[in-house]
């Protein structure tokens, strides 16, 4: 595991070449195999891989969009705030789960934040909600942009951790 944690970095500009079926399949697993308080599974996954579609979601946030210019899949990561008052835990367990499971296979992702984020005139949650027809009663946490990398990034090494964040016992 600590390998996968070491070789993920946000990748940000992907090949043409689409996701497979088999690789989309483990992906979602990850996702709903993500622990939920009290089990609730408030969460649920959108598959994105019509690129019409990929391409309005880039208008749902003012900054931070350049991984949909190339992706060729991506999934929103949605979670029913009546059913869980956890569900942004919840929903970044699974989105995490889901960035683990690409890297294990080879393939890059980034994390593109939507929750408390903006539009031009309006909330990105609100704009992601619209162009893929998403009940209000859930919360958009992020979409993740997946696909075959097209940039390569250096691992974080050992030297990069820093311990001196760890406290025992106490702050």
């Amino acid at each position: 595991m600590l390998e996968i944690f070491k070789n993920r970095r946000s990748i940000r500009k992907f090949t043409n070449e689409t996701v497979s079926k088999e690789d989309i399949e483990k992906i979602l697993k990850a996702g709903l195999l993500a622990p939920s308080s009290m089990n609730k599974k408030p969460v649920k996954l959108i598959v994105i891989d019509n690129k019409e579609t990929i391409v309005k979601l880039e208008t749902c946030k003012k900054h931070g969009t350049l991984p949909l210019k190339t992706a060729p899949l991506v999934i929103a990561v949605i979670a029913d705030n009546e059913l869980s008052d956890v569900w942004v835990e919840d929903a970044s367990i699974a989105a995490t789960f889901i960035q683990l499971e690409v890297e294990k296979l080879g393939l890059g992702s980034t994390w593109i934040q939507m929750r408390k984020r903006e539009a031009e005139d309006k909330g990105s949650e609100v704009a992601v909600r619209e162009v893929l027809n998403i009940p209000n009663k859930y919360g958009v946490l992020a979409l993740i942009a997946i696909g075959n990398k097209d940039e390569e990034k250096k691992p974080y090494e050992d030297s990069d951790i820093d311990f001196g964040k760890v406290h025992y016992n106490g702050f």
